[in-house]
């Protein structure tokens, strides 16, 4: 399961403290993971509306791992 306040943080901090456009987010759209920035990731989930959290796979800033979740065999 992802720990949505993980996510969130980040999230939280990329927008109010950072630089959002330097953020890249990974996610899974049916069965191939697509790659998007901070701000382009929010217009297109419609706020996590089309595109939930949970679908979310790694998040990076430059060369940084922030969030990457577990690989396991329960999608």
């Amino acid at each position: 399961m992802v720990k949505k306040g993980a996510i969130e943080e980040i999230f939280s901090k990329a927008l109010f403290a950072d630089e959002p456009k330097s953020y890249r987010i990974y996610y899974r759209d049916f069965h191939k993971i697509k790659e998007s920035s901070l701000p382009e990731f929010l217009i297109q989930s419609n706020n996590f509306q089309t595109i939930p959290i949970s679908r979310i796979k790694k998040i990076k800033k430059s060369n940084t791992i922030l969030f990457e979740k577990n690989v396991t065999n329960d999608e």
